[in-house]
């Protein structure tokens, strides 16, 4: 997906304390992502995952408060360890949601993995900011899991 000038995509980055594999096996196996997928306080009981070019994927997620709902997408482009691509939806669209794509790159350095991630285009700035929390937290949690 390329941004456009003035885009709402959001961009992040970290370094994670673990081997680019574990890093990559945390974000594509059911059993390691319904321990850290979603922001702080959230679960995800419920996982369906085909991790190949036109594998679709489903989460249900439940926050610590109200009814759980659903995102859902398919992979455009997978290649271990190095980079995921898919689409992302939520399956109960608020009006100002759209489908965007999600592209998460993973780069070895030193001893550890760099993540980037970049997400969008989103409609409006409160989606953006509302997912760039959720990316956040998601990124604390993965890292609680990864690092030794």
């Amino acid at each position: 997906m390329k941004a456009q000038p003035g885009g709402r995509v959001l961009e992040l980055t970290r370094v994670l304390n673990a081997p680019l594999a574990r890093v990559f096996r945390a974000l594509t196996e059911p059993a390691e992502l319904v321990t850290w997928w979603g922001p702080h306080g959230f679960t995800t009981p419920e996982i369906t995952l085909d991790v190949h070019v036109g594998g679709r994927y489903r989460f249900t997620m439940q926050p610590p408060d109200g009814d759980p709902f659903h995102l859902s997408g398919e992979f455009l482009e997978v290649d271990p360890p190095n980079r995921l691509v898919y689409t992302f939806r939520w399956d109960e669209p608020a009006p100002d949601d759209q489908e965007t794509v999600v592209v998460l790159t993973f780069q070895a350095v030193n001893d550890g993995t760099r993540v980037s991630l970049s997400h969008g285009e989103f409609a409006t700035e409160e989606r953006l900011a509302l997912h760039r929390g959720g990316w956040t937290d998601a990124f604390d949690r993965l890292r609680a899991l990864v690092e030794p």
